[in-house]
């Protein structure tokens, strides 16, 4: 019970009361001095009244040339000028003479000349001096009647002199602040002393009064008897002055301890004599007392800044040590699951999975670790009951035990208890190894090896999920002499239950992956089309979180033109990879129709569109969550490029000089927003530039920004005559991360030009006659070529193309021969009108010209002009093959 609460049950202390009284005795007394000063002050007020009166009367009664003036006419005229003077210099109020019948001669009030004297005038004509307060013409006043003698002493007159009652007050309430002052100074004195002598009463006594004093060390005495915790007080020599029943219990004390030094109390051991003895402050000090271990708090005791003693508690901690041991356990267990929960599992790898659940178990829960898979596990296919086991995971304190190194496959023998467990999917302890004839029986010399390195105990506990063994882990020790026990075996099953699933899980994902890859794989270009309008170097690498939908893809246009094409369809999985093949297998058709880049991407946008509206009910993931693209079309006879883009990431262009440029060109939407046009923007691109195609997952960086991506690109690409291959390798070091997040897909296309001496072309007059000459100069040209094998075919194809354009198109008209890998002839007109194969009948005079055209060719088509023209034209084969003649 403390004093606070003690002092909380009365109204006021014994200090208090003290204060108390003394504050009253104090007031008491000073109320009495000022009564008694304000009573002394008014008599003497009053005796200073009587006297100054009884002194002007006096003097001026007996003042020469009064009784004179009395027996003249007219006394009031004499005396009244006198009088005032007089009044003034005598500091009263007021002097009146008046005759024996008080008639007034003078009066400070001219108007009371002449009337009766106010006041008792009979004692001083019988010859005394009266003096009394009345109420005059002044108001409240004090005066003096004095008689006036002649020669024969008989009264002749009577004088008076006095002061207003005001006046005579006004002089006390001066004084009376004085008075006052000095009092509340006297009381504050007083009440100061009352307060610092209560003070340091109530600093002793706690506030409390003997009856609460006597209660409050009774309660002390109860408590520090009763309580379950040693208790010694020591002075400043070491002697023992209390000892509670507790502390006298486990010290074992003799009955008459108190008041002994402490050195001579038997039973203490040293160093707990010692400690107490010295009197320094200790906390939570273990020390024994025979068969039990205490802990010593000590505080050392001071007064006045030297030290006076000691206090001591004692706990005994024997039985806590025990729980405190168990609980320790316990919670370094709880301790070892949340870490397995949070650190088992970071990604969805089996193999790294499975090292992760090694790592966390050594060295809090065994002293090595071994994971043993089955073989279609690792691969994300289910286990079979016949399946051999690789080891996939090794972890130990040291690094050169004798167990199976990683990556060995192992056949259990049914005598091992890692067979047995995976056959009853229940954990085994093995306490002996070296007395275990089943386990030993698997590799005898490894065996033996095993237990000459100190490992004896094992538990091997078969790894599950949903139902299915996945493979089997093992917990050695070899450095505690204690082997594994029953509580041990139950741990090893609930951290090896909790990495089943996430085992489990990643062998999904490995599978689901392994899809990914392969279906992504399939629909991207395995080989690159043979074309000589760019050389070309390609890279894709899949996101270390799941295959996505990026895709890249070069295209041979007819007219020594090829198309380059970046996509990225967004998000991960089967579903990105089998979208990207239908936008690949679109850009492709499309391309085939020798659409111009924004036609085409228009065309494209309306196709992700209906993919979007006809999947809308199919489910979530259904549709496109998004897909952006960006297609080149270069030209090697011109050396220009035509690009397009809808949301891609712009190019890079590398000039042979070394200039990194990444060109302005019209952003578009992504495909599938609808209701925004596409834009072209052509490129002089010379000879051995390269283009640079790439997706964002190059760029892109959760340690970075995109400009900083960007500004990456441009210092990798800053180099001169570079192979395109090489070019790529030096993107790849500069800004592939380890993990890639999204999906990486890079074209990189250096430009080649036709020569002039393989482009010939000439423009034709628009009139029939003019056939015959352009077949003439195009034989010429394949002789100068020396392809003249292709002379026949070449003339019926120009027949046909040349007189359809002047029949049919528009001039002005003209003829190009490219000669590249095949054989292009191109006619160029003004019309937009196309042509269109069909079988003539026998009847019909024409319509057999573009049946021989295709029979001759290898392929032929028609492709629109910017400039609202079109050009008709057809490929042959060269005559030793498709690469002969290429430059």
């Amino acid at each position: 019970m403390s004093v606070r609460s003690l002092s909380k049950n009365r109204p006021r202390s014994v200090a208090r009361q003290v204060f108390v009284l003394q504050v009253a005795i104090v007031v008491l007394l000073a109320a009495g001095a000022v009564l008694a000063l304000l009573l002394q002050s008014r008599h003497d007020v009053d005796r200073e009244a009587r006297n100054r009166s009884v002194a002007v009367a006096e003097t001026f009664a007996h003042s020469p040339g009064l009784q004179q003036a009395l027996r003249s006419p007219n006394p009031s005229k004499i005396l009244q000028p006198v009088t005032e003077a007089t009044r003034g210099k005598a500091e009263v109020d007021f002097i009146v003479v008046m005759d024996t019948n008080g008639i007034r001669y003078t009066h400070p009030l001219p108007d009371r000349i002449g009337k009766r004297f106010v006041g008792t005038i009979g004692p001083s004509l019988a010859g005394q001096v009266h003096t009394e307060s009345v109420n005059g013409p002044l108001g409240k006043e004090f005066q003096a009647v004095v008689p006036v003698f002649d020669q024969n002493h008989k009264v002749v007159g009577l004088v008076s002199a006095g002061l207003k009652v005001k006046n005579v007050t006004g002089v006390v309430n001066r004084q009376l602040p004085v008075i006052l002052g000095a009092s509340a100074v006297g009381l504050g004195l007083a009440t100061a002393g009352s307060a610092l002598i209560s003070r340091r009463l109530r600093r002793q006594t706690h506030g409390l009064g003997p009856l609460e004093m006597t209660r409050m060390y009774e309660h002390h005495d109860a408590v520090l008897h009763a309580v379950r915790e040693g208790v010694l007080i020591t002075d400043g020599s070491g002697r023992l002055l209390l000892a509670n029943d507790e502390a006298t219990r486990l010290l074992r004390l003799p009955p008459d301890a108190e008041g002994r030094l402490v050195e001579e109390l038997p039973g203490l051991d040293r160093p707990l004599g010692e400690l107490l003895k010295s009197g320094r402050e200790a906390t939570d000090e273990m020390h024994e007392a025979g068969d039990r271990l205490l802990v010593i708090n000590q505080r050392p005791t001071r007064l006045r800044g030297r030290r006076e003693g000691a206090s001591v508690t004692i706990r005994d901690s024997t039985e806590m040590r025990v729980l405190s041991t168990r609980a320790d356990a316990t919670r370094r267990r709880l301790k070892l699951l949340y870490d397995a929960g949070v650190g088992v599992g970071t990604t969805l790898d089996v193999e790294r999975t499975a090292q992760e659940l090694a790592d966390v178990a050594v060295p809090r829960f065994a002293d090595f670790v071994t994971i043993d898979l089955a073989e279609p596990v690792l691969h994300g296919d289910e286990p079979t009951s016949t399946a051999d086991l690789r080891r996939t995971a090794v972890s130990g304190i040291r690094d050169d035990s004798p167990l199976y190194e990683r990556g060995i496959l192992i056949d259990f023998l049914p005598s091992t208890p890692q067979a047995r467990g995976l056959s009853s999917g229940r954990a085994e302890v093995v306490t002996d190894l070296s007395d275990a004839p089943g386990w030993y029986a698997q590799d005898p010399p490894r065996a033996q090896a095993i237990i000459d390195y100190g490992i004896h105990s094992l538990i091997t506990a078969p790894l599950k999920a949903r139902g299915t063994v996945l493979g089997v882990v093992n917990f050695w020790r070899s450095r505690k002499p204690e082997p594994f026990d029953e509580e041990d075996v139950s741990l090893a099953e609930e951290l090896v239950a909790r990495a089943g699933i996430t085992i489990d899980n990643a062998r999904r994902y490995t599978r689901e992956h392994a899809l990914a890859v392969t279906l992504q794989h399939s629909l991207l270009p395995r080989d690159l089309p043979e074309q000589n309008a760019v050389e070309v170097a390609h890279y894709y690498q899949p996101a270390q979180s799941g295959v996505g939908g990026d895709w890249f893809d070069v295209i041979p246009l007819p007219g020594s033109r090829v198309a380059l094409v970046v996509g990225d369809v967004v998000g991960h999985g089967l579903h990105a990879a089998a979208t990207m093949g239908r936008l690949r297998t679109a850009v492709l058709n499309f391309s085939s129709l020798d659409l111009p880049p924004d036609e085409l991407l228009a065309r494209l946008d309306d196709l992700v569109q209906y993919i979007d509206q006809s999947t809308d009910g199919a489910g979530s993931g259904a549709g496109l969550l998004g897909a952006t693209c960006l297609y080149a079309v270069y030209d090697a006879v011109t050396q220009r490029c035509t690009i397009a883009r809808a949301g891609h990431v712009p190019p890079f262009v590398v000039r042979p000089d070394g200039r990194v440029e990444m060109p302005e060109l019209p952003p578009g939407a992504p495909l599938g927003l609808g209701g925004f046009p596409f834009e072209s923007a052509e490129l002089d691109l010379s000879e051995g530039t390269q283009l640079v195609l790439y997706t964002d997952g190059l760029i892109e960086d959760r340690a970075r920004d995109i400009e900083e991506g960007l500004d990456l690109v441009r210092a990798a690409l800053g180099h001169a005559d570079r192979e395109p291959e090489e070019t790529c390798r030096a993107l790849l070091k500069a800004m592939l991360p380890v993990r890639p997040r999204d999906d990486v897909a890079l074209l990189v296309a250096r430009t080649s030009a036709l020569g002039a001496d393989r482009i010939a072309e000439w423009a034709v007059p628009f009139e029939p006659s003019a056939v015959g000459g352009m077949r003439a100069l195009a034989v010429a040209k394949l002789e100068e070529w020396g392809l003249s094998e292709l002379a026949f075919g070449t003339e019926l194809v120009l027949s046909e193309l040349v007189t359809n354009a002047i029949r049919h198109g528009a001039a002005p008209v003209r003829l190009r021969l490219l000669h590249d890998r095949v054989l292009t002839c191109e006619v160029f007109d003004s019309s937009s009108t196309s042509p269109h194969l069909r079988y003539a009948a026998t009847t019909d005079e024409g319509g057999r010209g573009l049946f021989l055209v295709a029979q001759i060719s290898r392929r032929w088509g028609v492709r629109y002009t910017p400039e609202g023209g079109k050009v008709i034209w057809s490929e042959q084969q060269l005559p030793d093959g498709p690469d002969a003649g290429g430059p």
